[in-house]
């Protein structure tokens, strides 16, 4: 009977809302649920999230029936520190998201060199990684926009030297002291090498198979507004990385249009044609096989 008053009682007030009002209303915690979820998924924390969600309905309308009427008044306490408890709950799961979530807020749009700097930067990274897939040397380097990569550096070696292909693919020669890990680009310097990046889940990677230089580029841009462009020592192919997303295989041609677009934040070149693409363009030589020491020019 008391449940039935309750129901009673909650359908005449919302009898007496206004409609625009709840429309209104009901709109906004659409948009609200809507930028949640789409934030969250893909994430490990999206399954948390949904039993997270369910658990507090079930809870709130229990509490609402049982303890509105006055009664059950330490039911209705424990709710409240049920309540306190989900908050911590969320900050403690939603970790990773939340600091995302706030370098994104913090970040200031690209501070944009000129149309030739870009160029510049573009066409040396494309060059640099152009020999490197035909050599099939791995490499990783890590381009920084707005949001710094202090962080990541401190672990790694500075070098604040002048970009170009031929460095880059000094550094990512085999047997060279800083070839192994990541080099981050700072305008038009190489402002480190050797740096080691936070790496994705494999969870989070669109192909199982792909190594952990594939799973740094996702890692370190889910953090940061970087881009990372990655060249695979199994198979030489270029890959770019934004926003945690993997591009598909490209040409060096299509890498440096790739950079250049997304760094002057113009809208990404259309997907090339079939011919235009690394599957149907020629196989790459393959590295040359000398003693060491080696010599390859590039």
């Amino acid at each position: 009977m008391i449940f039935t008053d309750r129901i009673q009682g909650l359908l005449n007030r919302l009898g007496s809302y206004s409609w625009l009002e709840v429309t209104v209303e009901l709109a906004l915690i659409w948009v609200v649920v809507w930028v949640i979820i789409r934030f969250v998924q893909g994430t490990r924390a999206a399954g948390a999230l949904k039993g997270l969600l369910v658990l507090v309905i079930l809870v709130t309308i229990v509490s609402r029936l049982v303890g509105g009427s006055g009664s059950f008044q330490r039911l209705g306490l424990l709710y409240d520190k049920f309540l306190a408890l989900f908050a911590i709950a969320l900050v403690v799961i939603f970790q990773p998201e939340l600091r995302r979530a706030l370098v994104r807020l913090g970040e200031s749009p690209f501070a944009r060199g000129t149309p030739k700097d870009i160029q510049h930067l573009a066409g040396e990274i494309a060059q640099a990684c152009s020999y490197l897939s035909r050599a099939k040397f791995g490499a990783i380097i890590v381009i920084e926009r707005s949001t710094a990569l202090a962080g990541v550096v401190e672990g790694g070696t500075v070098l604040d030297a002048e970009l170009s292909a031929r460095l880059l693919q000094t550094i990512f020669f085999p047997g060279s002291a800083l070839h192994d890990l990541a080099v981050i680009v700072k305008g038009r310097l190489i402002h480190a090498a050797g740096v080691q990046l936070p790496l994705a889940e494999p969870a989070e990677m669109p192909d199982p198979a792909l190594g952990s230089r594939h799973r740094a580029a996702v890692g370190v841009t889910k953090e940061a507004d970087a881009l990372a462009i990655v060249v695979s020592e199994e198979t030489g192919a270029l890959r770019l990385a934004e926003r945690g997303r993997l591009s598909d295989r490209l040409t060096p041609d299509a890498l440096r249009t790739e950079i250049a677009s997304r760094l002057s934040r113009s809208p990404p070149p259309a997907r090339p044609a079939a011919s235009e693409s690394l599957e149907s363009a020629p196989e790459p030589a393959p590295a040359p096989i000398v003693d060491h020491p080696r010599e390859v020019t590039p």
